[in-house]
């Protein structure tokens, strides 16, 4: 049975039917990476559940993770021995690391008054239980906690201006992050994409090219955006291919690959707050690829408080990733809708200025889909030289969906079928107040890492944090 559309206009079935129907109900799991059987506990709805291992708490609305990963030889990161050495064990893009968005500062002075705080965090996964400091980074650098098991990687602060060194950039006073809610890594040629909701989900947004040391781009090719696309005033100039632009909070992104314009240059999409997609072209800046609504608009959105949550309501974000063979397949979640909407993506425009078209739409719905708010690959790709990126699948490779309205985890094929469910605990307990908030794997398949946010169980920290689980 494929989830494909399956239930949308035809019938509905029960939470308990359709995990019968795909045959998790009451039988053991299988573990993906080793192909053995292991044998999970059900939870009392018949949900196979998996327990996770807190690796860190004290992360106020930890919401996008992501895993650093290894820069392939193509990568301008390891030709330049500054950016080389940022990327060195135990150093802060150290490959084995792995960085955790959140809403706070941790204690960095904010760079502009107007806009959200927000950071992300260079966080090692073998840590267990690291309570990370409230004002540990209040140098307003990349400082360092707990033996450095904790860095800041970039911040809203102006040590991560764009004007840093790009100084006659339009977007000089914006900072690589601000209120992230998105991640994409360019391990094949590239760097890292924030994207970031710096005024909310209704105010303009921002998506960002890093360097290692969480500024932007330095020796940008485009002195006008430098290193970061903001609001309208980064489109491609004189014109546009097609139109687009950041204009509510950018929620999701994912790289693309090469430019189809013959340039070599990376291309990444980002999804908007109002629905509609965009390209990034590190040289040629923004077009647009999709318009308004193609997917479920998360502004005017808010997930509204959780019971037993005493900290702020993080905004809603959702999670994509991109397929490339044997086609070009964007996957989006869309979490007040309970599905996954699929863009199919084609090559056109003028010749030299060739750029990625909307080729088709449909959307995966199944009743295993409760609030899915971030997507993540089985197996990543992490050795194409145009393609490496915690947000690209391995061609074939299944894809996990985080669940935030019942904090399962759904491992689904790219045509919609059910492959396994499981049910996130912590040891033998629930998640209590906490909720599901973001979603990676690691290089080699094996783990499995979330974020959440709320109080855990027998923790006092309710801002937030992020557990491993094992693969399944």
């Amino acid at each position: 049975m494929s989830g494909t559309d399956t239930f949308e206009g035809r019938f509905q079935i029960s939470r308990r039917q359709a995990l019968v129907a795909f045959g998790l109900a009451g039988v053991a799991g299988v573990d993906a990476v080793a192909g053995t059987p292991r044998a999970y506990a059900e939870d009392r709805g018949g949900v196979p559940t998996i327990s996770g291992r807190v690796v860190a708490v004290g992360i106020p609305g930890a919401s996008a993770i992501a895993p650093v990963g290894t820069f392939l030889s193509g990568s301008p990161i390891n030709s330049n021995p500054v950016l080389a050495a940022l990327t060195q064990p135990g150093r802060v893009c150290d490959p084995t690391r792995v960085l955790v968005g959140s809403r706070s500062n941790f204690g960095a002075p904010k760079a502009n008054p107007d806009q959200a705080a927000g950071s992300f965090l260079s966080v090692d996964p073998a840590g267990a239980d690291l309570a990370v400091p409230a004002l540990f980074a209040a140098s307003g650098g990349q400082a360092s906690a707990l033996g450095g098991a904790v860095q800041m990687y970039s911040a809203q602060s102006s040590n991560w201006r764009n004007g840093f060194y790009t100084p006659a950039a339009v977007t000089a006073d914006q900072t690589a992050v601000a209120n992230p809610l998105g991640m994409s890594i360019n391990n094949a040629f590239g760097r890292f994409w924030p994207a970031n909701a710096p005024y909310g989900l209704n105010g303009p947004g921002s998506s960002s090219i890093a360097d290692p040391d969480g500024r932007p781009l330095n020796n940008a090719l485009n002195p006008s955006t430098g290193g970061v696309y903001f609001d309208d005033v980064t489109g491609r100039t004189p014109t546009q291919v097609i139109p687009g632009a950041i204009s509510k909070a950018a929620v999701g992104t994912a790289l693309i690959g090469r430019s189809p314009d013959g340039s070599g240059r990376a291309v990444f999409a980002v999804v908007v707050a109002d629905g509609s997609v965009v390209q990034e072209h590190t040289v040629k800046a923004l077009d647009g690829i999709a318009p308004r609504r193609t997917v479920q608009p998360l502004v005017h959105r808010s997930w509204g408080q959780d019971r037993g949550h005493r900290g702020p309501v993080p905004l809603p974000r959702l999670g994509v990733v991109m397929s490339y063979a044997p086609e070009l397949v964007l996957y989006v979640s869309q979490p007040f809708d309970d599905s996954i909407k699929v863009i199919k993506l084609t090559i056109g425009g003028p010749q030299g200025n060739e750029v990625f078209l909307l080729g088709g739409l449909r959307t995966i719905r199944s009743s295993t889909l409760v609030q899915p708010l971030d997507l993540a690959p089985v197996r990543i790709e992490t050795t194409h030289p145009d393609r490496a990126s915690n947000t690209t699948l391995q061609p074939g490779s299944d894809f996990y969906v985080c669940n935030r309205g019942n904090d399962t985890i759904v491992r689904m094929r790219q045509n919609g079928t059910i492959v396994g469910v499981r049910r996130v605990r912590l040891g033998r307990h629930s998640l209590g107040a906490a909720r599901l908030n973001g979603i990676a794997t690691s290089a080699d398949g094996s783990r499995i890492w979330v974020t959440y946010v709320g109080a855990l169980p027998g923790h006092h920290d309710d801002q937030g944090g992020v557990l491993e689980l094992p693969a399944f």
